[in-house]
């Protein structure tokens, strides 16, 4: 049968894909933020998974503001890089795993999560970002992936425990593919920030720091929080730490925290990565 063997949360930050794309990534600025990248890499390139599973959100680039579904699955055999507003990302094409995710698709929404179905999807940064995280700049993405787009950006969105729930779901649903597949999740996009209104420029190191510890042992600690609460403690955009919990609902209830990173500022943002291992 398909395994989830290990999940990561990461922030989805544009400018960072942009340093790396323009070449500046030796730049004193950026230095300090691509070496403590050097350890998430180091882990990605020993243990390739299959299949990854990214849980992130779309910026208005393949959705229109006033069509965004709660919850979609791309079932594509490729994803195309996305342009928003200066050309798209000069990325590999990303492959996706049709059979994979048609049969995650169809347990979901007989588990009664009412899942939206994308033939074709353009990726935006929420999803090229955390795979040049991992894998850096190569000619070829080494792994397929299936995006799972939430809905963090029109109100009313998914809560923390509906999120965790859709990952506990998708692990059971991985489980029983028949084929023998390594697969890895990924939750994205946070940490805390707030790109507009009076409280533009928001950073909470401490809440951040909670939510990552939650993650290791208390989990269903990040579940009890509401919209508000994200909101008060982390920025408007704070909010996108809810696809964490996506990545953590999948993995088991024991899991090894293999490494850490937090980071601030990058651009306006705080910027955090963890990888977390499954246990017995």
């Amino acid at each position: 049968m398909a395994r989830i063997i290990a999940g990561m949360g990461t922030s989805h930050v544009p400018g960072l894909g942009a340093a790396m794309d323009n070449g500046k990534t030796g730049e004193p600025y950026w230095q300090p933020l691509f070496k403590g990248l050097e350890p998430v890499r180091a882990w990605h390139k020993d243990n390739i998974p299959d299949v990854t599973i990214i849980v992130y959100n779309d910026h208005a680039t393949s959705y229109s503001l006033d069509n965004y579904s709660t919850f979609t699955m791309g079932v594509a055999e490729e994803f195309m890089p996305a342009d928003e507003g200066w050309g798209p990302r000069q990325v590999p094409m990303v492959m996706g795993h049709p059979e994979l995710a048609w049969h995650i698709t169809e347990n979901l929404i007989l588990s009664e999560f009412d899942m939206a179905v994308a033939g074709s999807l353009e990726v935006d940064h929420g999803l090229t970002v955390p795979l040049s995280v991992a894998y850096d700049q190569p000619d070829v993405w080494p792994t397929k992936v299936i995006p799972l787009c939430v809905n963090v950006i029109q109100y009313p969105q998914p809560t923390p425990l509906r999120c965790y729930k859709l990952g506990q779901a998708i692990r059971r649903a991985v489980e029983s593919f028949p084929e023998d597949l390594s697969v890895g999740i990924w939750g994205t996009g946070g940490m805390s920030h707030q790109l507009g209104g009076e409280r533009a420029g928001v950073l909470n190191p401490e809440f951040d720091t909670a939510f990552m510890n939650n993650l290791v042992s208390d989990p269903a600690a990040n579940t009890r929080l509401t919209h508000t609460d994200f909101i008060r403690e982390a920025g408007c955009e704070g909010i996108e730490m809810i696809m964490w919990n996506v990545m953590r609902g999948a993995l088991n209830d024991n899991v090894n925290e293999i490494y850490r990173f937090y980071h601030i500022p990058v651009s306006a943002t705080a910027y955090g990565a963890i990888i977390l291992e499954n246990t017995d």
